[in-house]
């Protein structure tokens, strides 16, 4: 994104948040913008389109402490006098427009210490912007790994003027004020000098007399793609995958930015997940749990383990089955089984009088008598 972006958009208001909002709160914002406003949601929309891509630059920013932190800065600096200028070929699009990517946020890293729309990686050089997408999948898929389509929309150099900003057939020229270098020097309070944007071109160091038409002298456009990603074996939901030069184009040689993905799991109807380990409650009978047993238990793979229950296993304990949970490179987790005793709901009159046989033949204590006498 451009330094125009930074300036002149409200990234606060575009997710709908405060400017004091915490991260949580910025991330819940923007995943329920890009929900409600997908294009695979809304095919041929292009509000739609354009406010998923607005929604996915806020997050960009909003979401990296550093990134947030210089745009809040630079506002502030300008908010006081700087406009960019509107209308015709000396607009905001044409002043700040991409020929090998160069913006105002070049002059901006002057004082925060970098731009903030993507890394700079050698003179005149900018890395793309890193985006970010969301998939969903299943908790089968999750443990095996799979490979899916993730939607996402970019800024690329436009393919008219290939990234100049400047009508075919013309170049956008050095600026004759500032010799290129997109700044000019004044003294603030009399006391020490600063960098500011150079007041014949805006901080470009280039001025574009003729504009392209396709995209009015910003030599950017966005570009809507799906990547085929590799979700690993393991992964967990809630887990960001780095997807190296996936994300924005870079300019003018730079490298390109990142994509990451989010990955949402969906829950399983039998299985649970704990770190490493899958956990399953698994029913025993009454009797199986008084008399112990050998029963079978079923495996995230297909199939079954024979765990043994001891006589006199209560309800809610937990056994471990080696090498049965989730497989991570080399390493596998265990299994975990909670038994679950049931308590039938109903008894034929003969089982009701061999329980009551037992219960008077063990003459157990009232289990609840220590409680009571606490409670005296």
């Amino acid at each position: 994104m451009s330094a125009k972006d930074w300036l002149e958009k409200d990234y606060y208001k575009i997710l709908g948040v405060s400017k004091d909002a915490k991260p949580e709160q910025i991330k819940k914002a923007f995943r329920k913008v890009a929900r409600e406003n997908h294009p695979d949601q809304h095919p041929g929309d292009k509000k739609a389109e354009q406010r998923f891509k607005e929604a996915s630059e806020a997050n960009d920013v909003l979401s990296d402490p550093q990134k947030r932190r210089e745009y809040d800065e630079q506002r502030s600096l300008f908010s006081g006098g700087f406009r960019f200028p509107r209308g015709g070929g000396s607009g905001a699009s044409d002043v700040f427009s991409g020929m090998g990517g160069g913006d105002l946020s070049d002059l901006l890293g002057n004082f925060f210490g970098g731009g903030g729309s993507g890394r700079r990686s050698g003179r005149g050089q900018r890395a793309g912007a890193d985006i970010e997408g969301e998939v969903s999948i299943s908790f089968q898929q999750a443990m095996d790994g799979t490979t899916v389509g993730v939607h996402t929309i970019s800024e690329e150099a436009c393919p008219t003027c290939h990234g100049t900003g400047a009508k075919t057939g013309t170049a956008p020229r050095v600026c004759p004020a500032c010799q290129g270098s997109g700044t000019e020097q004044t003294t603030a309070g009399g006391v020490f000098q600063v960098s500011q944007p150079c007041h014949e071109c805006g901080g470009r160091g280039l001025v574009i007399d003729d504009p392209c038409t396709t995209c009015h002298g910003s030599g950017r456009a966005a570009s809507s793609r799906t990547i085929q990603v590799r979700i690993p074996a393991g992964v967990a939901d809630g887990q960001r995958i780095r997807i190296k030069g996936k994300g924005s184009p870079g300019s003018n040689g730079g490298p390109d930015g990142d994509l990451y993905v989010l990955v949402r799991v969906r829950p399983d109807k039998v299985f649970g997940r704990s770190g490493d380990d899958l956990t399953v409650q698994v029913p025993v009978s009454f009797a199986e749990a008084a008399l112990g047993a050998e029963i079978d238990v079923p495996t995230m793979g297909g199939g079954s383990v024979k765990l043994r229950i001891p006589a006199g296993t209560p309800n809610g304990r937990t056994f471990r089955v080696r090498g049965r949970g989730v497989t991570k490179g080399s390493k596998t987790g265990d299994l975990l089984v909670s038994v679950e005793v049931q308590v039938p709901s109903t008894m034929s009159p003969a089982a009701a009088e061999a329980l009551r046989a037992y219960a008077d033949t063990i003459a157990e204590p009232n289990p609840r008598a220590e409680m009571l006498g606490r409670k005296r």
